[in-house]
């Protein structure tokens, strides 16, 4: 019998670790096969570095994170600030579909419409256009990165108990070590986050979505 599989969408190298690593590894632990379409390498976090040699760096450190979390990631190859502009020219969108008529998962995570960074927006936009397209039509989840608290979803949660996983996202986290995770994303904001969400499910430590689909 097949593996149930899962798609998570992420902008950058570590917004899937960021929004559902947690979640991510209590899949795998049930048994769950997950695929994760990375749209830019992010190269403009390493603006000293060469094109190349920074896309190289930031997906050597991204399949670091998945090998930790037991996950298989997808690269695009768009430009940061410039998602909207280039899915189409860069057949993106006709990669996206491809994967998920292949592959068939029964829910896709991608990042909310509120979130404040435009590649995160873009991100939500694409994945919708094209699961609009396909003839496969999955769960969907919204998760947030730089929007931690939500002011205009009205759509149902679903919240994740991550106490036990809570570990494993972390380390995955540290695998990014040229993005200086603590100074990016905020530490205290992380663990804020997962106490908040744990709290509505009388957990130590939780994960939020709304499922928009």
């Amino acid at each position: 019998m097949k593996k149930e599989t899962i798609l998570i969408c992420s902008a950058h190298s570590d917004d899937f670790v960021l929004g559902a690593g947690g979640t991510i590894t209590n899949y795998v632990q049930e048994g769950k096969r997950i695929l994760v379409a990375v749209f830019s390498y992010g190269e403009k976090g390493l603006p000293w570095l060469q094109e190349k040699f920074a896309q190289k760096v930031r997906a050597d450190e991204t399949f670091e994170a998945s090998d930790l979390l037991k996950c298989k990631v997808n690269f695009f190859s768009l430009k940061e600030g410039k998602f909207l502009e280039e899915y189409k020219e860069q057949k993106v969108d006709q990669d996206l579909l491809r994967l998920i008529e292949k592959e068939k998962p029964s829910k896709i995570f991608t990042h909310s419409s509120e979130d404040p960074h435009p590649d995160h927006r873009a991100v939500n936009k694409i994945t919708l256009e094209v699961c609009d397209k396909s003839k496969h039509k999955p769960e969907i989840y919204i998760y947030s990165i730089w929007n931690p608290v939500s002011f205009k979803t009205g759509y149902p949660s679903l919240y994740v108990d991550v106490s036990k996983s809570f570990s494993k996202k972390m380390s995955a986290l540290k695998t990014f070590k040229s993005q200086k995770i603590h100074v990016a994303y905020p530490l205290v904001i992380l663990i804020w986050r997962a106490l908040k969400d744990g709290f509505h499910i009388r957990k130590m430590f939780g994960e939020h979505f709304f499922r928009i689909r």
